[in-house]
């Protein structure tokens, strides 16, 4: 009976310590993927910095960045909403202005100010949008 106890005592014991090292690495594969971005970044700055940098290799370099973490965020179940063209759905967009343009379909996404994100189906941003009336 008391090795019985014991045991349990030892299970719940292991199981705590699991559950806490769980807790407190959950985020280590995500932060390893953002350092990516981080060199990215790095490189970009030190690159930036030189004197014979033209501004075409340092938008190249702020465009490769932003495909690297786009590509590092959609790996961890974070996809983008950019719906230009879709039509309005206030559960994922926020409409800042809605302007008058008969030429186009009522109700659309005429543009997006700011790309909105959701996380494994859930919402985090809104994507800010202009509203065709």
């Amino acid at each position: 009976m008391l090795r019985a106890q014991a045991e349990m005592e030892n299970l719940k014991r292991r199981n705590a310590k699991d559950l806490e090292n769980a807790h407190k690495f959950a985020l280590d594969g995500f932060v390893k993927a953002l350092l990516e971005v981080k060199d990215s970044l790095t490189m970009g700055l030190k690159t930036a910095n030189e004197e014979k940098a033209t501004i075409e290799h340092i938008i190249e370099g702020l465009e490769m960045t932003d495909k690297v973490f786009l590509s590092t965020m959609e790996k961890f179940g974070v996809e983008t909403i950019n719906p230009k063209g879709e039509p309005f759905n206030p559960e994922f967009h926020e409409a800042v202005t809605m302007l008058p343009m008969p030429d186009q379909k009522s109700n659309s996404v005429l543009e997006v100010v700011q790309i909105g994100f959701s996380l494994n189906g859930r919402l985090v941003r809104p994507a800010m949008v202009v509203v065709v009336q």
